[in-house]
């Protein structure tokens, strides 16, 4: 069961739930847990949001492996996935499946409503009644919301959300928090710093500046290109996210209530920051990305977006005191592994 410097899973963890398991970080978290040799079943709506083909490529190469199992199910569909759970001898669930982006949250508010406090609350009553060991479920770097304080450290308090997915990322914290305490359930929020790399998701800058740049098509930099953001490759992702899963929180015997601690508590419950420690500014992205396709942008420069923010710039050390891993791709690593990936997977 060893896998690169991952040596220390638990071995009485078989069986993994991951769900949103045919989307980016799903499939590669998955993928890794098979070769690892555990059991995993997967759960995915396979909505439309993007392109469907692609989630569907994803799934395809997962189903390869004899030990996965797969329901095509809507975490928001609270009979579909409580028989999912009777079925399965379920140890240990990854959550994450949500209705991502931030923009999106604007037009369409009701599909985070349902998906990322619904399902999330679904999901957390099947683990409480199960026993789950270890419920490790995605946040995001957009709970900082308004805080320009940098890095963003899992110290501060993120009570200032400047869009709905924000605000819905930081209720699943607090909601977790909630059932860890009532019930004993071990939780751990894993706050995800802009993950970018092959397979990933086409409505991220990244994936839009490839295809807009090999079709001849401009590219839009909103603020004017005065944006920082925190770059987190995707096999760093997975890296961090499996140790973590290795090491349900216990109590912080230092945590008090004159001085609350966002990141842990006196129950089982832990939250953690996984970026790359190293934000980079967006001109200097795009260049990268013209760097490796060989071809300049044709760049259109735009106000900020609404629900947008700044700069993103993560304080990792406490995910490197607990789990002993930095993430650390460069930039010019992860995006030449991207666009290699695009190209061939787009015949391009």
């Amino acid at each position: 069961m060893v896998h690169g410097e991952y040596v220390t899973m638990i071995n009485d963890f078989k069986h993994i739930l991951v769900t949103g398991a045919a989307g980016f970080i799903g499939f590669f978290l998955s993928k890794r847990l098979l070769e690892d040799g555990f059991q995993v079943t997967g759960i995915d709506n396979l909505n439309d949001y993007y392109d469907v083909r692609l989630k569907e490529s994803r799934l395809n190469l997962l189903k390869e492996y004899s030990d996965f199992t797969f329901h095509k199910t809507d975490i928001a569909d609270e009979e579909a996935l409580s028989s999912i759970f009777k079925a399965a001898d379920i140890d240990v669930v990854v959550n994450l499946a949500a209705q991502a982006g931030v923009r999106y949250s604007i037009e369409n508010p009701q599909a985070y409503i349902q998906s990322n406090l619904q399902g999330f609350g679904n999901i957390l009553e099947q683990c409480r009644h199960h026993k789950i060991k270890h419920l490790v479920f995605a946040s995001s770097s957009s709970v900082y919301g308004a805080n320009t304080k940098m890095p963003f450290s899992v110290h501060d308090n993120v009570d200032h959300p400047v869009s709905l997915y924000a605000a819905t990322k930081k209720s699943n914290e607090l909601m977790a928090h909630a059932y860890s305490h009532l019930y004993g359930l071990p939780c751990t929020g894993l706050r995800f710093f802009t993950v970018y790399g092959p397979w990933g998701r086409p409505d991220m800058a990244y994936f839009l500046f490839v295809k807009a740049i090999l079709s001849d098509q401009p590219i839009k930099i909103f603020n004017h290109g005065n944006m920082k953001r925190d770059f987190t490759y995707i096999d760093d992702i997975i890296e961090g996210v499996v140790r973590v899963m290795a090491k349900p929180p216990l109590p912080d015997p230092g945590w008090h209530g004159n001085t609350p601690d966002p990141s842990s508590s006196f129950a089982k419950y832990k939250i953690f920051n996984i970026g790359n420690n190293t934000p980079v500014e967006l001109l200097s992205f795009v260049q990268t990305i013209e760097e490796a396709l060989g071809k300049k942008a044709n760049k259109v420069f735009l106000e900020m977006q609404p629900g947008d923010v700044e700069a993103t710039f993560a304080d990792i050390d406490d995910l490197a005191n607990h789990v002993g891993f930095r993430p650390g791709t460069p930039i010019e690593d992860g995006l030449g592994r991207f666009v290699a990936w695009y190209r061939e997977y787009y015949g391009v």
